[in-house]
């Protein structure tokens, strides 16, 4: 049997595993639950690329306790489990990638979301951030609520100099931009946990083959061992 140590390791790494792919898959639930704002940020395809990837590392780690339980000699269950661990740094990529893809372009595709809005949740983010539609003085732009009550105080906010004046792009922006930073981040960070475990998967395997290997010697020199 490999060392303790580097069994030790190897459990580790894989409870982590185990964690991120329960938090990917509780968030990907949870963020799916009315929310104004996380609604307004996370689309269905960021959500069900994160609970596809939560999935890949639980089938993941569910492999890996059958290699483990495997006899000493039987290396093919940690062979697989490199394979799909492979198979989980791609899906890592491309989900991150995604995610990391709308921040490039967050002002235009945004625009994009809030126009699809209804009325009723126009007036609750324009409340929220007291601002009067997304971009321009005429774009957008929803009367009522508690901030813009009427078209005379929506035309006393324009400022010629910055259309940009109370207007949501800015606050809006500056959230889905902290949101999706800090998710494709953790994403891309979990790809620590698949090297680490890929590592040491390939050093229980090299751990086994060695110990069959003088196994096999021992038993050609008659079981005596080596002096």
């Amino acid at each position: 049997m490999p060392s303790k140590r580097l069994m030790g390791a190897f459990a580790f790494v894989d409870i982590c595993l185990l964690a991120a792919g329960v938090i990917l898959i509780v968030f990907s639930e949870v963020w799916r639950m009315p929310n104004l704002m996380l609604n307004f940020t996370l689309s269905n395809e960021m959500l069900n690329g994160g609970l596809v990837l939560g999935i890949f590392f639980l089938l993941t780690f569910v492999l890996s306790i059958g290699a483990v339980v495997q006899k000493n000699h039987v290396t093919l269950g940690f062979v697989l489990l490199n394979w799909m661990l492979i198979a989980d740094a791609v899906v890592d990529i491309v989900v991150g990638s995604i995610v990391w893809f709308f921040t490039l372009g967050e002002r235009a595709h945004y625009f994009q979301v809030y126009n699809s809005l209804s009325r009723d949740t126009r007036i609750e983010i324009q409340d929220k951030f007291s601002c009067c539609g997304y971009f321009t003085p005429n774009d957008t732009v929803e009367i009522g609520g508690s901030f813009c009550v009427n078209q005379t105080f929506v035309n006393s906010l324009v400022d010629p100099n910055n259309t940009d004046t109370f207007r949501c792009v800015a606050p809006l922006t500056k959230f889905t931009d902290f949101t999706l930073n800090n998710i494709f981040t953790t994403i891309y960070g979990f790809m620590a946990i698949i090297v680490a475990l890929f590592l040491a998967s390939m050093c229980v395997i090299k751990r086994r083959q060695e110990e069959e290997r003088f196994k096999k010697i021992d038993a050609k020199r008659g079981g005596r061992g080596f002096v």
